[in-house]
């Protein structure tokens, strides 16, 4: 008999969730960059449509799938897939990504949520007053590297991720209403409140904070370089396959939390509606907010010149707590709490999400309560991800980031479309996306939800797995067919797993240490490597004892 008895307090409670769930660091960090990398403005087109023809679909497909898997009292991926294609038994095993690509990216990924909350302890205390910008950029490298400390252990870092995951357990334990809704009815709202009260801030800086001397130190300009439309890169591959990137990874498809969320969803309650409502507001919340705080305020106060130079994901923790400074002391501080705190939020709500597959599955199959399988949730995860904090600089975390957060999304994601689409049948599945519609879904959906979607996936996937050095599709397929061979780019998931990158660097290098750091760099990589297996292996063990307990249940019932 299932321990499981969750359901959602209200429908508000379930589309702020669905968005927290979405909306997180990337929205802030990665699409900017994204932006300016590809077309600017223009990158507006790519992105939307690929919103509507992948996002769209996908969230769709997501939200029925969980809801009917719901109907059956199934509240995680390995059984609401097997559901759904009762005559092929592996697919409970391919399900197991849904809980997997869960718990190995919530290990990494409480680590990041680990810095936000640290900031904005450090912002509130005032220990970026009087810093420089190369001292505050130090004080992140610190806060990272191990060897900085005299005992080896990175004491600050390892507390406060432990306090994140304690939180995050801690919150999954008050269950869906008590805690998960909670979190989400809070932290949305401040998020968007943070983000609001930032963004006006960057937009209206213009040419105030401009030391003297820099000739291109405006907000504006910042503004300009981020959206001023360069129409010729849409006839580039490249930017649409990272349109389609961005897309993907914003609405956290394939992960299988959008699954167990809707399973929640009472049986002809509507799904179309709120979908859209939760990728909308991951939408706004990116291109509306994300765009406007990082950017803009460091074209403000650095100049543009140093914006195009050194832009990227650690400006979030190695420049804007210098910047904010220049606000006095009071502003500073609220400033520093507004951006990491929005941050936080923006983590801690997406990292729930990923407890919730583990604990939904936990409890069907084995009927555990939700304090244990929050708890074991919480266990797992600190064991998975303790290594990322000791071995970030020797590459872990980007290892985990890369398998679990990046090609196991893209994996799951593909096989639920085909199952979806093809196994299910588009017209249950039709069926299942419009039962109870609070919107009319366009027709034309059915289409594109059977043929675009699976070969927009492909393209992704098959860009991933051999992707040409510097995207450069046409010299790749030139060099292949002038008996040259196809040169891969070190990002492609073919060098990923040979150690390109890698292999590279030291076979250009001559320093004996920096080889021996390099070498040492890829043994803890391999290890990260066995890990993520390791921890893939157990949980479809899991799944398979689940699968025994379920056929004795059935057997019992029937005598």
């Amino acid at each position: 008999m299932s321990a499981n008895k969750e359901s959602w307090g209200s429908r508000i409670g379930l589309i702020l969730a669905m968005a927290g769930n979405a909306v997180g660091l990337g929205n802030f960090l990665r699409f900017p960059m994204q932006a300016i990398q590809n077309g600017g403005g223009a990158f507006l087109i790519p992105y939307l449509v690929c919103f509507l023809i992948m996002g769209i679909p996908l969230l769709w497909i997501e939200w029925s799938m969980g809801r009917f898997g719901g109907r059956f009292g199934h509240h995680s991926t390995p059984f609401i897939v097997q559901e759904m294609d009762k005559k092929r038994k592996y697919w409970k095993y391919i399900g197991t990504f849904g809980i997997f690509t869960n718990i190995a990216v919530a290990a990494y990924y409480c680590y990041i949520e680990s810095w936000t909350l640290s900031y904005v302890f450090h912002s509130l205390f005032g220990t970026f007053d009087g810093k420089s910008q190369s001292e505050v950029a130090q004080f992140f490298t610190d806060y990272i590297n191990v060897s900085t400390t005299t005992s080896g252990i990175p004491y600050e870092a390892v507390v406060f991720y432990l306090i994140c995951v304690s939180l995050n357990t801690y919150i999954l334990s008050r269950g869906l209403q008590g805690g998960v809704e909670v979190a989400a009815k809070i932290g949305m709202p401040l998020l968007i409140l943070f983000g609001i009260i930032l963004a006006i801030r960057g937009i209206t800086l213009g040419t105030s904070g401009a030391p003297e001397g820099c000739t291109d130190c405006d907000s504006f300009l910042g503004m300009n370089y981020l959206w001023e439309p360069k129409f010729d890169s849409l006839a580039n591959p490249k930017v649409w396959l990272a349109a389609a990137g961005q897309i993907f990874f914003t609405l956290s498809v394939g992960m299988g939390t959008i699954h167990c969320y809707a399973s929640y969803v009472r049986s002809k309650e509507d799904v179309a509606l709120n979908a859209m409502s939760a990728g909308w507001m991951n939408g706004f919340v990116e291109i509306v907010l994300g765009a406007s705080i990082v950017i803009p305020i460091a074209a403000g106060y650095l100049g543009l010149a140093w914006v195009k130079e050194k832009a990227g994901f650690s400006m979030a923790f190695q420049t804007m707590p210098y910047l904010f400074e220049q606000w006095g002391t009071f502003f500073s501080a609220l400033a520093g709490m507004m951006w990491f705190g929005l941050l936080f939020f923006a983590g801690i709500t997406s990292s729930l999400a990923m407890g919730t597959p583990w604990m939904g599955f936990m409890q069907d199959e084995f009927g555990w309560k939700r304090e244990k399988a929050a708890w074991s949730f919480g266990l797992f995860t600190t064991v998975l991800g303790l290594p990322t904090v000791f071995f970030y600089n020797e590459g872990v975390f980007g290892e985990y980031d890369y398998w679990a957060g990046t090609v196991s999304l893209v994996v799951f994601a593909m096989a639920e479309v085909i199952l979806f689409s093809w196994i299910f049948g588009l017209e249950k599945g039709w069926h299942e996306i419009t039962m109870g519609a609070d919107i009319q879904v366009p027709e034309f959906y059915r289409f594109i939800i059977k043929y675009i979607t699976p070969m927009l996936l492909l393209v992704v996937f098959i860009a991933s797995f051999c992707s040409p050095a510097g995207g450069d599709w046409g010299a790749a397929f030139a060099g292949l067919f002038n008996g040259q061979g196809w040169n891969l780019d070190n990002g492609s998931i073919i060098a990923q797993i040979m150690h390109k990158g890698l292999n590279e660097q030291i076979a250009n290098t001559t320093d004996p240490a920096t080889i021996a750091q390099l070498e040492e760099n890829k043994f803890y990589i391999n290890i990260g490597r066995i890990l993520l297996l390791s921890a893939f292996a157990i949980i479809a063990f899991i799944i398979f004892i689940a699968h025994g307990k379920r056929k004795v249940r059935q057997g019992e019932a029937v005598l």
